[in-house]
């Protein structure tokens, strides 16, 4: 039904090898990012493939409704927008690289964003939570901007006084839940299962991503050689590796 955008392969900092970063990072190092760009099971899957995050979630983030539905939030009214909260390891990618790279997996030049509120709950804002997150957001899209032609519709907006709240559980990690018996093999059913799992963030990455065959076989089994998995999760990622 989707596709990850093909700027996703710009990504010169995306390391061949998607190693699972354990998810005991130290609280000072562990931080805490929302981004909403079109599709946020897009968004993911994309920041899912990049080194030094850890966790990755959709959510409704704005609006005047708590605990909205898709369906609610779709129909208009509701002033919610489809986001996804990246938690990441600052010691491995700053918030700064993480901004950087946002504009390479959705189209922040997309006229439909101005539309918010009016025909679409679909928006490009990148959120901050610190005035020096607001300064380095402005920045990238600086930096952005003065290498395109067209003009960047993106909002830079505070998330203070404002509530992520998670999407219902067919929305968490997409791409990986396509593979039903492998989400089971590896204990994923509950939505809180999906958004705390480092290993379904990193998986739904990889099966998000625009790759090739060969990519997507090399990626995966790089990762199955890399992780302590048990046999029946084992299996079952071996066979979703020998049907590519």
């Amino acid at each position: 039904m989707y596709e990850i955008l093909p700027q996703i392969n710009d990504f010169s900092e995306i390391p061949k090898t998607l190693l699972q970063q354990s998810q005991q990072v130290p609280p000072q190092f562990l931080k805490a990012a929302i981004f909403a760009g079109g599709s946020f099971m897009l968004l993911e899957a994309a920041f899912g493939s990049i080194n030094g995050v850890i966790k990755t979630s959709t959510g409704y983030f704005g609006g005047s409704l708590r605990k909205p539905s898709y369906k609610e939030v779709c129909a208009g009214g509701t002033g919610h927008t489809e986001a996804v909260k990246v938690e990441y390891d600052s010691k491995i990618i700053s918030f700064s690289s993480l901004c950087d790279l946002f504009w390479g997996i959705h189209d922040p030049t997309n006229k439909d964003y101005l539309n918010f509120g009016l025909s679409t709950h679909e928006r490009s804002v990148n959120f901050y939570s610190t005035e020096e997150e607001r300064k380095e957001a402005q920045k990238s899209k600086i930096r952005k901007q003065m290498g395109i032609n067209k003009r960047i519709v993106t909002k830079i907006l505070s998330m203070e006084n404002s509530e992520l709240f998670l999407a219902e559980n067919q929305y968490q990690k997409y791409y990986l839940q396509k593979h039903h018996k492998l989400c089971g093999s590896l204990g994923l059913r509950s939505t809180l299962q999906f958004v705390d799992s480092n290993i379904a963030c990193k998986l739904n990455g990889i099966l998000g991503m625009t790759l090739s065959k060969e990519q997507r076989v090399d990626r995966l089994t790089t990762f199955l050689e890399n992780q302590e998995f048990l046999d029946p999760a084992k299996l079952d990622l071996e066979a979703i590796i020998d049907d590519l």
